[in-house]
């Protein structure tokens, strides 16, 4: 397939992949419909302390990132189809609680909810995505890595259109947007309860079968180690790009910032994937990619120290942050989410999508309390200013170096058509 239109390779995917793709847009819309407003809740409306509004967004955090590898193992389990429908059917349960709750135990018990259900949903989906991508490569309609490339296209666009709506509704009622999210979610539901198969890979096969094959697999293991560097730097979107924002004197410009990345997956994810896995391939894409990773902090640590120029110029790292860090992300995300069902050997998915994501949690836990700890040092120009850029570009740096040792062990990526 030729064309790069978004439109023309979604026109030509068969119904399971295009409700998969679908999923992930409305999942998204559903999730940032509320989640981006929480906090504003909780303080304003609820008139919680700081710490009890930190304990509820560290709870969302650990119960979704956490248990993803708990989710995809009940997925190998019981199979695709219940996994989506028992994730489908919490998360509306959760939203439910969370529009009535006005105390924190209460609070906590929605955001679980809500947390686990993405838990069960997402490697559920990643995995039926990973099995419709080999089938639909082997007759010779798109890639897997196109595939996924795909998916973060519609990801993205749920996740700009999420907040939007939830601003739209922020003058309303909390208790509005998060029926208006149970919503969407029931029209997820029952879009699977109709079109997904009973028997899209339902092995039911023993819990603890793919945390066992996981254990076995050292190439896995080592990739997943290295790969958890992308979350962690994908995170300081949220961490670190406000910080440098507020060293210019340019924090409104925020939002745009956000639009950037949006606009560039949006309009450049396809092509790139394709490129990516055409002409570069794993070996390759994937230390590159995390080489834009590094390069983009590695940017704004060679600014970091100096008094910003007057005007636009000032927010020229910022900008440069942005574009790298997404390029980065385009070009690694999908190549690797064909990479994992190859080391996987094409078996026990949820078990491994599930851990990848949980080693992913676990790595911007732990990072990113490092780097939130370093990040005061930047916040006015100074010779320290560049210390926590140094210490974010080196993690993405040792996981390409990881990577790029690894790629001698990695699977043939040649399919017969």
């Amino acid at each position: 397939m030729r064309r790069w239109s978004l439109l023309a390779q979604f026109a030509q995917l068969p119904g399971i992949a295009r409700l998969l793709l679908l999923t992930q847009l409305a999942f998204n819309v559903g999730f940032y419909l509320v989640v981006p407003f929480l906090a504003v809740h909780l303080s304003k409306d609820l008139a919680m302390a700081g710490w009890a509004i930190g304990v509820v967004l560290g709870v969302r955090t650990f119960s979704q990132q956490g248990l993803f590898v708990l989710g995809g193992a009940l997925t190998d389990r019981f199979g695709i189809r219940p996994t989506v429908l028992t994730g489908c059917v919490l998360r509306i349960v959760g939203f439910v609680v969370l529009a009535a709750a006005e105390d924190l135990g209460t609070v906590l018990t929605g955001t679980v909810l809500i947390g686990f259900a993405a838990a069960l949903f997402s490697p559920a989906v990643e995995s039926a995505l990973a099995a419709q991508g080999a089938a639909l490569e082997d007759r010779g309609i798109i890639t897997r890595t196109e595939l996924f490339g795909l998916f973060a296209v519609c990801g993205e666009i749920g996740a700009v259109t999420g907040p939007l709506l939830g601003t739209a509704l922020l003058g309303v009622d909390f208790g509005l947007t998060c029926s208006a999210a149970a919503a969407v979610f029931a029209l997820i539901l029952a879009a699977h309860a109709r079109w997904l198969p009973r028997g899209a890979r339902d092995e039911r096969r023993p819990l603890q079968a793919g945390w066992s094959d996981i254990a076995r697999n050292r190439t896995f293991l080592l990739f997943a180690a290295a790969y958890s560097a992308y979350l962690l730097s994908y995170n300081q979107l949220y961490l670190a790009l406000p910080v440098e924002l507020e060293r210019v004197g340019a924090e409104s410009a925020l939002g745009w910032m956000f639009a950037l990345a949006a606009v560039m997956v949006v309009t450049g994810q396809i092509p790139l994937a394709r490129w990516a896995r055409t002409r570069l391939g794993a070996t390759r894409a994937l230390p590159l990619g995390f080489g834009l990773l590094s390069l983009a902090f590695a940017v704004v640590a060679a600014w970091a120290p100096w008094t910003p120029p007057p005007g636009p110029f000032g927010l020229a790292p910022a900008v440069a942050f942005v574009v790298l860090l997404t390029l980065g992300q385009m070009l690694a995300v999908p190549v690797a989410q064909d990479l994992v069902p190859r080391l996987a050997r094409e078996d026990n998915l949820g078990s491994y999508y599930g851990f990848l994501s949980s080693a992913g949690g676990l790595a911007v836990l732990v990072g990113s309390g490092a780097a939130g700890g370093l990040l005061d040092l930047a916040a006015q120009p100074a010779a320290a200013a560049a210390v926590p850029w140094l210490f974010l570009a080196a993690l993405p740096a040792v996981g390409g170096l990881t990577l790029l040792v690894l790629a001698r062990h990695y699977p043939n990526e040649n399919r017969s058509h």
